[in-house]
């Protein structure tokens, strides 16, 4: 016999995704390798703030287009996270990141923030932009992700 009493009973995404804030130590290795952090989460809009390191080059000389797509793809993620209910998760099935100007090595700190277009029954749409202190726009990024019972 299963428990179902966490199926509409138990935190949201948004308080999931605070708690996770506060735990920093569950928040898994990807942000610290990747030098990036969840700073906000609020009923709207969640923020991660981040900087590439020359240990994110690319063979090229400049950071390598996965460190852009990454922080928008967490921020795209946890857009969806902050409107689930108790009981449902999500998955990714769909990501496109636009890389409008290149990153390099050491360069200012980036913030990207992500937000919920539409949240539907089974689907969500989230859109995130990743931007320097100035309001230049580095990368933008959307993301379609897939709404389901938590097992």
């Amino acid at each position: 016999m299963t428990d179902d009493t966490n199926m509409t009973h138990g935190p949201n995404g948004l308080e999931r995704l605070r708690a996770l804030m506060v735990n920093l130590g569950h928040s898994g290795t990807m942000l610290r390798t990747l030098n990036m952090s969840l700073v906000s989460a609020e009923a709207d809009h969640v923020v991660f703030r981040g900087a590439p390191t020359a240990e994110h080059m690319n063979p090229f000389g400049s950071v390598h287009g996965g460190w852009a797509s990454t922080i928008l793809d967490s921020a795209l993620g946890c857009a969806t996270q902050i409107a689930l209910a108790p009981g449902e998760v999500f998955t990714t099935l769909e990501l496109k990141v636009n890389l409008i100007r290149a990153l390099q090595p050491d360069g200012p700190p980036l913030t990207a923030t992500g937000r919920l277009i539409n949240r539907g029954r089974r689907t969500a749409l989230t859109e995130a932009t990743l931007t320097d202190d100035a309001g230049k726009v580095y990368a933008h990024g959307v993301s379609t992700c897939m709404i389901m019972q938590d097992a």
